[in-house]
């Protein structure tokens, strides 16, 4: 990741067309999926669709707060309003689940395995189980580079309203054919564009954001011991952002009696659309059916 020195003040707020998935009408159970921060539904989309059409589950995955946003509009996000938003889901998604007569998974990608794991500590009662993609609690992974070190730093300077990271290749994905294809999007991208940040998400990550969700990673790492539910975690070895070691962290500190890992050998960071996203959505299809 490249940093750039953006002053954005002249972004307002758009409004956005609403591009959640909602996949309703399956039998065996409800599903609600959270996309990773910065990112979009897309992320998420082949499971989502893999888990309606092929086993027979209702998914929702829903557009995190302020995604979709100007990028001034995101890095305003407070911590806050990210843990607001997945319990204002998770009561929806309680509701529609009764309603229906189905057990509830809870799961995300990335930053949304994190929120599913608050909602799983907060909510035990409620949730069959949890799904983990690639959670991310420490950002070790093998193309982060050293100046993300300096984020705590940073986090009580005025430079973290001025700083955004711009990804970089890999961009989380080992599929080549795939990571062109973002490569050739954000190339496009303006940090200054008062525009929606499309299917992909955007190529800017805001210094500021990446502070305030810290705050969400202590107070999960808090809260592991009040996860009960079972827990699948994915991860993929070689992953370029978050390595095992969260997976293997979350494993060792939850209270579940049934907890697993599955390693993905040929994917990066963004398991759920690299090589292995069929085996990805094959092994949430099993523990959810394991477990309903």
């Amino acid at each position: 990741m490249t940093i750039e020195w953006a002053c954005l003040t002249n972004q307002r707020r758009i409004t956005t067309e609403g591009d959640d998935i909602t996949l309703g009408g399956g039998k065996k159970g409800y599903v609600l999926l959270f996309h990773g921060l910065t990112g979009s539904p897309t992320e998420v989309a082949y499971v989502a669709h893999h888990l309606h059409y092929r086993n027979g589950y209702s998914v929702w995955c829903p557009r995190l707060v302020n995604h979709g946003q100007p990028l001034v509009i995101l890095a305003r996000t407070g911590w806050q309003e990210f843990e607001a938003f997945a319990r204002r889901c998770f009561k929806r998604a309680v509701a529609e689940a009764r309603a229906a007569g189905l057990p509830l998974y809870v799961g995300g990608l990335s930053f949304g395995a994190i929120l599913s794991l608050l909602l799983a500590a907060e909510y035990p009662l409620e949730i069959r189980g949890t799904i983990c993609l690639a959670p991310t609690l420490f950002y070790d992974g093998w193309s982060v580079p050293w100046t993300h070190r300096l984020i705590p730093a940073v986090s009580y300077t005025p430079l973290k309203y001025f700083a955004y990271f711009r990804e970089d290749p890999p961009y989380g994905l080992k599929d080549e054919v795939l990571r062109e294809r973002v490569a050739e999007h954000y190339a496009k991208a303006s940090i200054r564009a008062n525009q929606d940040s499309g299917a992909m998400g955007y190529a800017h990550f805001p210094v500021r954001l990446f502070c305030e969700i810290r705050h969400l990673f202590a107070k999960c790492i808090r809260r592991l011991e009040l996860v009960v539910c079972p827990v699948l975690l994915v991860q993929a070895v070689q992953d370029d952002i978050t390595g095992p070691e969260n997976s293997q962290f979350i494993y060792r500190n939850i209270k579940s009696q049934h907890k697993e890992i599955v390693l993905l050998h040929n994917s990066y960071h963004l398991v759920t659309v690299d090589l292995e996203r069929e085996k990805v959505a094959g092994e949430i299809a099993r523990f959810c059916s394991a477990y309903g």
